[in-house]
């Protein structure tokens, strides 16, 4: 049994806390909401972000850092991108140096274009590790098995990782790409919301497979750019990752998606959700991304012109149709 910090009550945090809670590990889930923390202690619930689903006796909740992090074997972060700098910065001086630090995070910080991993490397000089697969929170919270991959450059961190959470239900896999494992879990949210535009339209089940296939093509052009290894994109947190959360309407990203294809404005969408939509803010880190480097990405350019410039989502459609035809 081991002692785990869960940084992050949202839905995939309490998640995380469920599946460790049933690898019989103590379990210490840090809300940024204090007002939902007397129904996962009391009640046995979190009520706003996982409804329904029953929390084990080893879970506990707390508003402060310093209680969630002390004496944590293993610290996970499972906060949305854009909001990690901050809490990993008031977190630094709380963490132990021999706890391992795992990020759940998915996405690409758009003020300063970093990956989780370095949003953390920039406070935290220990260990550090990335988490990252095709696991919508609700099916793993209803007891529906999964797989996922740990990756890391510390051989030891990702064993350790995977020990930890590993279950009879829940698959670990272990990798040392962790740049090519964070762009596949960051990028896939972007697709998701083109996704959703072409379920919205009822494009039916050729475009929609055309449109994963060419995606993954742009998504490991940019990753290749950045340092990852191209078979990584054929993974679990590449392809993996990226069929599941373009095919099910449990995604977020395919619900905004949807939506858009419905006629509704992005901000009203966004509005009405109680949960992140990481594609949003990592569209614009990637297109500035694949400036930097020169990468071409036709699709993820079509979703920020809808998303940011009011480009309609069917010309969207047409206009990558239109492109001047090339070779696989």
């Amino acid at each position: 049994m081991a002692k785990a910090a869960v940084i992050g009550a949202g839905a995939w945090g309490t998640t995380l806390s469920i599946l460790l809670a049933e690898c019989k590990h103590e379990v210490m889930l840090w809300s940024y909401e204090p007002e939902i923390i007397p129904g996962i202690n009391s009640l046995r619930e979190n009520k706003k972000y996982l409804p329904g689903f029953e929390l084990l006796p080893s879970i506990n909740a707390t508003d402060n850092l310093a209680e969630a992090l002390s004496g944590a074997e293993l610290s996970i972060f499972a906060v949305p991108t854009q909001f990690l700098g901050e809490i990993i910065k008031n977190s630094a001086p709380r963490l132990s140096p021999a706890t391992v630090v795992l990020s759940a995070s998915k996405g690409i910080e758009e003020k300063s274009l970093k990956l989780p991993s370095n949003i953390i490397a920039d406070y935290f000089k220990g260990t550090i590790a990335v988490l990252s697969g095709p696991n919508l929170s609700k099916e793993i919270a209803n007891g529906l098995p999964a797989a996922t991959v740990a990756a890391s450059k510390n051989k030891d961190a990702c064993a350790f990782v995977q020990k930890i959470l590993s279950s009879e239900r829940f698959r670990v896999y272990t990798n040392d790409d962790v740049i090519g494992v964070e762009i596949g879990g960051a990028l896939k949210n972007i697709i998701a919301i083109a996704a959703g535009v072409a379920d919205g339209f009822e494009l039916g089940d050729n475009a929609k497979s055309a449109l994963l296939i060419r995606s993954m093509a742009e998504i490991t052009r940019l990753g290749v750019s950045l340092g990852a290894k191209a078979q990584t994109f054929a993974g679990l947190s590449g392809m993996g990752d990226l069929i599941t959360t373009c095919s099910s309407n449990l995604s977020r990203n395919h619900y905004v998606g949807f939506e858009l294809a419905k006629g509704k404005k992005l901000a009203e969408i966004l509005s009405s959700m109680k949960d992140v939509a990481e594609g949003v803010p990592t569209c614009r880190a990637a297109i500035k991304l694949a400036k930097k480097h020169n990468v071409e990405m036709p699709i993820t350019s079509e979703v920020y012109q809808v998303l940011f410039e009011g480009k309609d989502p069917y010309k969207a459609i047409i206009s990558l149709l239109k492109r001047a035809p090339t070779s696989e």
